[in-house]
């Protein structure tokens, strides 16, 4: 998968924002919502596997992806047994990408690629 096909299937699934957290906002897509394009959820899940950073939220590590201004994570199940990809909106301010958690209460600046 290239980043063309992630970009094209990104803008291609639904992604329902996830009410039950609303402290930690997010969105998420869910593979059987989307039958006709399992192979390309897959595709991404291997993709953000493969070339995402490892990052801790609290005290747990996942493995996570940029892409265009949204951060991508999955659980961290088998490939196979994935069923949902998680991605958080990353914020902008003056000029530099900026992560925030509302829930750690921190900020952490990026360098803009």
């Amino acid at each position: 998968m290239v980043k063309a096909e992630i970009k094209k299937y990104i803008g291609s699934v639904k992604w329902q924002f996830a009410k039950t957290m609303p402290e930690i906002p997010h969105e998420y897509t869910v593979a059987d919502w989307n039958p006709d394009k399992t192979e390309s959820f897959y595709d991404f899940v291997k993709y953000i596997r493969e070339y995402g950073k490892d990052e801790m939220f609290y005290d747990k590590k996942f493995r996570c992806l940029e892409v265009d201004n949204y951060k991508y994570w999955t659980m961290g199940a088998p490939v196979e047994e994935t069923t949902v990809i998680n991605r958080k909106k990353i914020i902008e301010e003056s000029g530099q990408a900026v992560r925030k958690s509302s829930v750690r209460k921190n900020v952490e600046k990026i360098p803009n690629f």
